[in-house]
């Protein structure tokens, strides 16, 4: 296609893939398109010299599109949860266009608890208030965090450094072990430091469930990382 508002002299051509055509599915873009018609798109990116890559999905439907170019990163927002499944939560926002369902909530940003279903943290119907990670006029989605507006706990437990605590081992893997040392707090302790003697591993001398008394020796707030030593 040929854009529009450009001079002839700097004449750019722009294509459309296939899955930018149309929110809806197609199977053909003749489905949506003739030759010589004039439509909107927003560009997301270039593949050669004076060649743009284009998507009409995003401007299919202009009241969503406004609706999701008003809202910046890290913006609070609120709205309804409208259905809960495995993979997170569809969440219907205040002022979004009727008949649309924009929010929507992964599992990893739902809560800094370990849960092992987003029903554990919300259900259909709940009001609930969360950050804006991203608002795409492609897909149509807003994604949101409410953990973002949570207190996080490995902050505090930074302060435990250095202190001796015993905790229940959660999970073993080849080369050591993690503990549960507070409330939504796991720390990695190394095989090495389970036992002076030869041991291929963890499994040969504990078992999950275990308590086991360790050192916090430090917490890495950047990768979000608790290491344990042997308590002395």
């Amino acid at each position: 296609m040929s854009l529009a508002d450009v001079e002839e002299a700097h004449a750019e051509t722009g294509r459309i893939p296939r899955h930018e055509a149309s929110i809806r599915r197609v199977e053909h873009p003749s489905e949506i398109f003739e030759v010589g018609q004039e439509i909107n798109a927003e560009e997301i990116g270039r593949w050669g010299e004076g060649q743009l890559s284009l998507s009409a999905r995003a401007c299919e439907n202009p009241a969503l599109r406004s609706f999701l170019l008003s809202i910046e990163r890290e913006q609070i927002v609120t709205g309804t949860a409208s259905e809960v499944h495995d993979f997170g939560v569809f969440v219907h926002l205040d002022g979004e266009p009727d008949g649309s369902c924009t929010g929507f909530i992964r599992v990893p940003d739902l809560t800094w608890s370990r849960i092992s279903h987003p029903s554990e943290s919300v259900e259909a119907g709940q009001r609930i208030t969360g950050e804006v990670i991203v608002a795409d006029t492609r897909s149509g989605q807003v994604t949101l965090s409410l953990k973002a507006l949570q207190e996080d706990p490995l902050v505090r437990f930074a302060a435990h450094v250095g202190r001796v605590v015993t905790g229940p081992i959660t999970k073993i893997i080849p080369f050591g072990v993690f503990l549960q040392v507070a409330p939504d707090i796991e720390g990695f302790l190394h095989l090495s430091e389970l036992t002076d003697e030869p041991a291929e591993t963890p499994d040969q001398l504990v078992n999950e469930g275990d308590p086991v008394t360790v050192k916090i020796a430090e917490v890495d707030l950047e990768r979000r990382r608790v290491r344990l030593c042997r308590a002395e």
